[in-house]
C-alpha cells in the first residue's frame, strides 16, 4: 500500500486527449410522499433540479480530479443543453475547443428523476433519455478525425470512451494508429454492443466482465477463464493488453503474452454504481501517461472506483481521497507515529486540503492531567495536531540519568492514542528547530513560563503563529515522581 502511495503522489500532470460521447445528466430532486389517484404511480414533488456532465465529459472531471490536463474531443447539439454542457466543461478547466456544433441531432441528455420516501436516502426512481443516435455525417467524422490528429501533437495519451451514441465508429482504428505511430498510448473503455475490431491497435482496453463475455463468448467464472478472454482480446483483436473489471472481486489484468493477474479489491457497501466505470478509466488513463506499471495502476484504480460506488452519483475521486483511504487501509492513519520525512510528506498533503498545522513539543513524561488539558486546547487552535516528543536520549541530556521514566516508544503510543492528536514524531536533538525547519507549522504551541519559546523567530519569519498556553496548576511530571519518591520514603 505504501509503494501504491507513493507512486500517486509521484505522478505528474499530463495532457489528455478524451475523445467520446458527450452528455448532459440532468437530476430532478423531489419528496415522494403520495401515489397518484390517476395511476399506480408515484408523485414526484419537485424541490431543486441540477445539471452534471456525463459520459466522456464525467470521464473528463474524473481526469481533473486527479490533475491531469484535458482536452476534450466530441459533438453537442445546436441548443441551449449543448451550451450548457461547453459551459461546464470550461468550469471544470476542460479545453472544449475540439467540441463540435451540429444542427442534426440534440445534445445527448440523460434525465433522472431522484426522490426521497419515507425518510430514507436519496434513490432514483426514473431515467428518461433524450438522444438521437444515427451515424454522424460524413463531414462531421472527418471535421472530428482532423480534430483528433492535430490535438495528439503535445499529448501524453489518448483516451477513447465508446458509449455507442456514435462517435466512436469504424473509422477508429485509423486514430488509434496515427496516435500509437507518434509512442502514444491508447486506452478504450468498449462499449458492450461493439465489435471489438474498431479498437485494434490500443494500448489497453478496460471492458467490464460483461462486455468481455460478450466480445469473446467466453464465461468469466474464475481467473482461468478471465485468463482465457482476455487472451482472446488480444489475439483477435489486435489489442496490446487489456483490464477486465470484475466488480466486487476487483479486476484482471494482462499484458501481452505473458501470465494475467487478478488484482483484488476489498468488499465495498454500494450506494450507487453510477460513474464508477469512469472513475476507474480516468485512474488507468493517468497511469499509463505517467508509464506507470499496468498492476500498480491497476491496484488504484480499483480503490478509486471503490469509491465512487460508495456516493451517490457521479461525484469525482481526488488523488488526495485515494490517498487517504489507501491510509485507511494499512493502517497509517491509526498508528500516527511517523518518522519526520514521512509526516513533512502528509503535511503537505494536508495543506493542499486546505487543513492548518499545529505543533507542539515535549517530554511528555507520566502523562497526566496537565498534559491532557494541554494538548485539548493546542488542538483547538488549527485542523490537526503534531507532538514531537524528545528521545530517551534527548531527555537524558536535559534531565539527567533517571528520566525518562517511560520509554520513548511507550510515550509515542500512549499520546496517539489521544483521539484530538493527529500526529506524533521523535526527535533526538536537544531542542525542536531543525524539525521546525523541516515541517513549518502554521501554529506553534507551547506550555510554560519560559521567556524564550524555541523556533518562535523562525516560524513567524514565514508567517507562522506562535501562541503560549498556560499548563495546569500543581500539575506536572516532576510533582507525580516526587510524590512516589516520598510515599516510598515513608512506606
Amino acid at each position: 500500500m505504501e509503494k501504491l502511495i507513493d507512486k500517486l503522489e509521484s505522478l505528474g500532470s499530463p495532457r489528455i486527449l478524451l475523445a467520446g460521447d458527450l452528455m448532459l445528466d440532468e437530476y430532478i430532486y423531489g419528496d415522494i410522499e403520495r401515489i397518484s389517484p390517476e395511476a399506480p404511480v408515484p408523485v414526484l414533488r419537485v424541490v431543486r433540479r441540477e445539471d452534471r456532465l456525463g459520459g466522456t465529459g464525467n470521464v473528463g472531471l474524473a481526469l481533473r480530479a486527479l490533475n491531469a490536463n484535458v482536452d476534450c474531443v466530441g459533438v453537442v447539439g445546436n441548443d441551449a443543453m449543448g451550451q450548457r454542457a461547453t459551459g461546464l466543461l470550461k468550469d471544470a478547466g476542460i479545453s472544449c475547443d475540439s467540441l463540435v456544433t451540429v444542427d442534426d441531432r440534440p445534445t445527448i441528455v440523460k434525465t433522472r428523476f431522484v426522490g426521497l420516501a419515507q425518510h430514507r436516502h436519496q434513490q432514483q426512481v426514473l431515467r428518461v433519455d433524450t438522444e438521437d443516435v444515427h451515424a454522424l455525417t460524413a463531414a462531421t467524422t472527418k471535421q472530428l478525425q482532423s480534430l483528433v490528429i492535430a490535438k495528439l501533437k503535445g499529448a501524453s495519451l489518448l483516451a477513447i470512451e465508446d458509449y455507442g451514441k456514435g462517435l466512436v465508429d469504424d473509422n477508429t482504428p485509423k486514430l488509434i494508429a496515427a496516435a500509437r505511430k507518434m509512442g502514444i498510448p491508447v486506452v478504450v473503455d468498449p462499449h458492450p454492443n461493439q465489435d471489438f475490431t474498431r479498437y485494434r491497435g490500443a494500448t489497453l482496453v478496460t471492458p467490464n466482465r460483461y462486455e468481455a463475455e460478450l466480445a469473446t463468448g467466453i464465461k468469466i467464472t474464475s481467473d482461468a477463464t478471465a485468463e482465457k478472454a482476455a487472451e482472446a482480446i488480444i489475439k483477435n483483436f489486435g489489442i496490446d493488453n487489456v483490464l477486465i473489471t470484475l466488480d466486487k472481486e476487483g479486476c484482471y489484468v494482462k499484458q501481452g503474452s505473458k501470465p494475467g493477474a487478478k488484482i483484488p479489491t476489498r468488499p465495498r457497501t454500494i450506494y450507487d454504481v453510477t460513474g464508477a466505470g469512469d472513475v476507474v478509466m480516468a485512474m488507468v488513463s493517468l497511469g499509463l501517461a505517467e508509464d506507470c506499471d499496468l498492476e500498480l495502476t491497476a491496484a488504484l484504480a480499483n480503490v478509486a472506483g471503490g469509491l465512487e460506488v460508495e456516493r451517490f452519483g457521479v461525484v469525482p475521486v481526488s488523488r488526495e481521497e485515494i490517498v487517504d483511504e489507501l491510509r485507511k487501509m494499512i493502517g497509517l492513519r491509526r498508528s500516527k507515529v511517523m518518522p519526520r520525512d514521512r509526516l513533512a510528506a502528509e503535511l503537505q498533503r494536508r495543506r493542499r486540503m486546505g487543513e492548518s498545522v499545529v505543533f507542539t513539543n515535549g517530554c511528555f513524561d507520566l502523562l497526566h492531567m496537565g498534559h491532557v488539558a494541554y494538548l485539548q486546547q493546542a488542538r483547538e487552535k488549527g485542523s490537526l495536531l503534531v507532538v514531537a516528543i524528545n528521545s530517551d536520549d534527548s531527555i537524558r541530556k536535559l534531565k539527567g540519568p533517571g528520566r525518562p521514566i517511560i520509554p520513548e516508544d511507550e510515550r509515542a503510543k500512549m499520546l496517539a492514542a489521544l483521539e484530538w492528536i493527529d500526529y506524533v514524531t521523535v526527535f533526538d536533538e536537544d531542542t525542536p528547530e531543525a524539525l521546525l525547519e523541516l515541517l513549518r507549522p502554521d501554529i506553534l504551541v507551547k506550555g510554560g513560563s519560559t521567556d524564550v519559546i524555541v523556533g518562535q523567530d523562525f516560524v513567524e519569519s514565514y508567517g507562522g503563529v506562535v501562541e503560549r498556553l498556560d499548563m495546569v496548576k500543581g500539575r506536572s511530571t516532576t510533582d507525580i515522581i516526587n510524590k512516589i519518591v516520598e510515599g516510598n520514603g515513608n512506606g
